[in-house]
């Protein structure tokens, strides 16, 4: 006071408050909540002594925890000349962690409980009945990402920079703006890498506010297109399969949703397996509303997609579900003709599926389709017969001729014909 820091007022307020019982201090806040907030952002931009920041933006923040719709107070009409944001931008990059995250957390609860129209405040944010420059939202929520993006790249503390930052960003991109400087700042791929399967507490909370982020970037155009180039689906895919914690799933589904009819996403869903997927999640016993419908959206889309797909992509997604039936192309000469080399991808991936479906199903009408696509591929495929002798089909396909459906003898039987004699005399074996 002696130094003009602080007014007789504001001492005699911060007497009152300081050191009493919570219960108190929430009275004072109800009866004089603006005057409080003056007196706590008057202290934080007119004193640098770091004890004595510590102390008020820690009693900032335990006003806020206790209830975080005391962030309106800031935004009083009688505190219109004030500027409540500067001393927190401001510190979010001088004090020690302790100040960084203090002020990094009042300043996102801050800025989120501003009202929709600021009152008394101009475009360019000089309020209305003074000349002084304040600071105008765009500075704080730009600011904001700037010191977040930084935090996500090198963070100041080790254990909680990262943590801090995420959770921040789950609040503040539901800003549109936070979005848009977010996608500029290249934010999206520091993202992306935090999104992998949990085990503790601590990194399961941090999977999913990461999946949170991703979520609301997924109403977003522009984010959209950077998760398209990034690693970001196949990460969402692995959570989904491997989480057993419903507000992750429920987060992650969510998002596959959005992403489902844009770009590219579709192709690689199906690709990626995520329709075999979602058939296991259904069969869980999932009690969120939200999880369930977005399941069951989540699986009509993807049979739309099956439905688009070139006549080789289904083929794929009936081996992977493995479920075959006799569906046009199985016996289709120029289906054979034009995807024989498809087969090869992913080191004759489909082709080793379609073996192990010998062994694994129970199902006649698929063991019988399987044996006969086999006998196809034996025939077009130039080295055909090397090929599945190789992949150790022979001995899968010689049990199967003793089974006791007569359709699946003998599909098998022109298999084993189509093995031991070669293309130029199997190609009069016709079914």
């Amino acid at each position: 006071m002696t130094t003009k820091l602080i007014t007789g007022t504001g001492l005699q307020l911060l007497r009152r408050y300081d050191k009493k019982p919570e219960s108190y201090k929430a009275q004072l806040l109800d009866d004089d909540g603006p005057s409080y907030i003056r007196v706590f952002v008057s202290i934080l931009r007119d004193i640098f002594k770091e004890e004595t920041v510590e102390y008020v933006l820690a009693l900032i923040d335990e006003m806020l925890t206790a209830n975080p719709k005391r962030a309106r107070l800031f935004h009083d009409k009688s505190l219109a000349s004030e500027d409540p944001y500067e001393p927190f931008l401001r510190l979010l990059w001088k004090g020690n962690w302790f100040i960084q995250e203090k002020s990094c957390k009042i300043l996102s609860l801050i800025v989120s409980a501003r009202p929709k129209v600021q009152i008394g405040y101009t475009a360019n944010g000089e309020s209305s009945d003074s000349k002084k420059k304040l600071s105008t939202v765009d500075d704080v929520l730009n600011g904001l990402v700037e010191w977040l993006c930084a935090q996500l790249k090198k963070p100041s503390h080790p254990s909680r920079g990262i943590p801090t930052a995420i959770n921040c960003l789950a609040t503040l991109l539901r800003e549109p703006l936070v979005r848009s400087s977010f996608v500029q700042a290249d934010g999206v791929k520091l993202l992306v890498p935090f999104i992998s399967p949990a085990s503790t507490q601590q990194s399961i909370q941090l999977l999913y506010e990461t999946c949170l982020c991703i979520w609301l970037l997924s109403y977003y155009e522009p984010a959209v297109e950077f998760l398209a180039t990034s690693r970001a689906l196949p990460r969402l895919i692995d959570v989904v399969k491997g989480s057993t914690k419903e507000k992750v799933v429920r987060v992650v589904v969510l998002t596959l949703r959005n992403l489902l009819y844009k770009g590219n996403f579709g192709a690689q869903m199906v690709d990626s397996g995520l329709p075999q997927i979602v058939q296991s999640l259904k069969a869980q016993a999932w009690s969120d509303e939200d999880l369930l419908d977005g399941l069951n959206q989540l699986e009509e889309g993807l049979k739309d997609n099956i439905k688009k797909l070139s006549s080789f992509d289904k083929y794929k997604q009936e081996v992977l579900l493995g479920h075959l039936d006799w569906s046009p192309m199985h016996k289709d000469p120029a289906f054979w003709r034009e995807n024989i080399t498809n087969f090869e991808e992913n080191d004759f991936q489909i082709l080793r599926v379609l073996i192990t479906i010998l062994d694994t199903s129970t199902d006649p009408r698929t063991l019988a389709v399987a044996c006969f696509d086999l006998s196809q591929f034996i025939q077009i495929h130039p080295a055909g017969r090397v090929i599945v002798t190789d992949l150790k089909a022979k001995e899968k396909v010689m049990k199967l001729m003793n089974h006791d459906n007569g359709e699946v003898t003998k599909n098998a039987l022109l298999c084993i014909q189509r093995l031991f004699l070669g293309a130029k005399y199997a190609s009069f074996l016709q079914v």
